[in-house]
């Protein structure tokens, strides 16, 4: 069995081809079951955020299986192969976990360090487990990775100030205004991102915010969770809601406006905005999205800035922890090592199990004869001592074996014994090779 990781991110692909596979979280159980009818997929795991989408596989046959997902993923993108090909990006086994250990600690991050993407790779073990798309092996893989995410944000500094894409957005807002106290912001949508924008607009002083979304009552919520605040001494801040129907002119009465809705194509495009733009002072449009909420037939007529835009904004965070994400590294290679020492052991136990097997049937098929030749008297009042007299050789004769193996720490060592064990007992191969 092989482990690996097919997919893209923003380190590979632009935000208009990322948004083309974007896989809503409802969709996530379905998808792991139309990849798990492909031949040669055993274990799936989908991990989709606005920065990155990547299947997680355990497949029977490298080369077949990633095909397979690459396949995938240019059928469902619609987007031919030629062209989608040269953006994804296929890692297997050791490079697969060390990746997923990157991605779960913030360092594969757009921004180094954020914090939110560790609670994704958490949602997307969780869907897994759900469809049941996942076994013993990917569902060891993301427990790791989530200890490892925890441990590099308890034991370095990395995620201290890190700033997250909302925290990156309403920074480059207030590169393009200086004050946020003098212009009203909007935010369109009430999910976490939202919250996030939210908190640093209220942080980089920003005064009258206006929150839309489709459910009211969520808006409300989320605005409650902010208010208490201003009650200790953030006098003068204002934050409102409003339903979807309002968004239209809300938007042309802001100066900000930041969207970070689930939509699935956009919702704010240039017919509906353009009638109601009067003033000089056009509105800036923020979209953090993916796919994106914005449509491109805004961009000739307000200013449009996404996802792909903030990293301006991120390099000059990213130097003071580049240090901390060495620290990082150490941690995470630690992590790698417990995992593939975990993985191995399966072989192992393959490997026993197989054998076990064999010889059990080599004791069983001669106790037979044995007792066919003693006569049916003789072999009726004596079986079962003959049995636990075979029983115990055999398992006296592979104790010592299957302890060695079992202790065996050093992984090399360990498979070079198995292949051994195979080849002197003509056994199936359990091995998975690390470098392919």
């Amino acid at each position: 069995m092989h482990i690996a990781v097919v997919g893209l991110s923003h380190k590979t692909a632009p935000v208009e081809v990322r948004e083309k596979l974007s896989i809503p979280e409802l969709q996530t159980g379905r998808v792991a079951q139309q990849l798990g009818s492909c031949a040669h997929l055993e274990e799936i795991a989908i991990l989709s955020t606005c920065n990155r989408l990547e299947i997680y596989l355990i497949t029977t046959e490298a080369g077949q299986g990633t095909r397979e997902a690459l396949q995938f993923l240019v059928d469902y993108s619609k987007i031919p192969a030629a062209i989608l090909r040269p953006h994804l990006f296929v890692l297997l086994h050791q490079d697969a976990v060390m990746h997923l250990m990157r991605v779960a600690a913030g360092l594969d991050s757009l921004v180094l360090g954020e914090g939110q993407i560790l609670a994704q790779v958490k949602q997307a073990h969780k869907l897994a487990q759900q469809s049941s798309s996942i076994g013993r092996g990917l569902n060891q893989l993301f427990k790791q990775a989530l200890v490892a995410g925890k441990r590099v944000r308890t034991e370095t500094s990395i995620g201290t100030g890190a700033v997250s894409i909302s925290s990156a957005a309403v920074e480059l807002a207030q590169i393009k205004v200086h004050n946020l106290a003098h212009c009203r912001a909007t935010v369109v949508g009430a999910g976490k991102m939202a919250h996030l924008l939210v908190k640093h607009l209220l942080a980089k002083g920003a005064t009258h915010i206006t929150i839309i979304n489709r459910s009211l009552p969520k808006a409300q919520e989320l605005a409650d969770q902010f208010r208490p605040s201003q009650a200790n001494g953030k006098h003068g801040v204002v934050i409102q809601v409003g339903p979807m129907e309002e968004m239209i002119p809300v938007v042309a009465e802001s100066r900000l406006v930041f969207t970070s809705t689930a939509a699935p194509a956009p919702i704010l495009n240039r017919a509906q905005l353009e009638p109601f733009l009067h003033s000089q002072r056009l509105p800036m449009l923020f979209d953090i999205a993916v796919p994106r909420n914005v449509d491109t037939d805004l961009q000739d007529l307000v200013p449009v800035f996404n996802v792909d835009d903030l990293k301006a904004v991120v390099v000059q965070n990213q130097e003071s922890r580049r240090q901390m994400a060495q620290e990082a590294q150490g941690i995470l290679e630690a992590e790698v090592a417990s995992f593939e020492s975990w993985w191995s052991a399966l072989d192992a136990t393959a490997t026993i199990s197989s054998l076990r097997e064999k010889v059990e049937t080599i004791r069983a098929q001669e106790l037979e004869k044995a007792l066919s030749r003693l006569g049916s008297e003789f072999a009726e009042k004596h079986q079962e001592v003959i049995e636990a007299l075979t029983r115990g050789i055999v398992n006296k004769i592979l104790h010592d074996p299957m302890v060695q193996l079992r202790a065996q720490q050093d992984v090399e060592a360990r498979r070079q014994a198995m292949q051994t064990l195979e080849m002197l007992f003509n056994l199936p191969s359990s091995l998975v090779n690390p470098s392919s």
